[in-house]
């Protein structure tokens, strides 16, 4: 789930648990925009370096 939360610099957002998925943006579409890219960034690093997805914690 992604969150967002206003600051008075604009927008932050990230993903509890996908350490790395975290950005900002001075408004909420532009948070968002920069959140998919993050996301693809760190999927890519993943795979590149051979990094296991992650797993649900027990």
């Amino acid at each position: 789930m992604a969150v967002f939360r206003k600051v008075p610099e604009g927008y932050i957002a990230f993903i509890e648990g996908f350490p790395g998925a975290n950005t900002q943006g001075a408004s909420l579409e532009e948070a968002r925009t920069s959140l998919r890219e993050a996301i693809a960034l760190v999927v890519e690093a993943n795979r590149v370096f051979g990094l296991a997805p992650m797993e649900e914690p027990q």
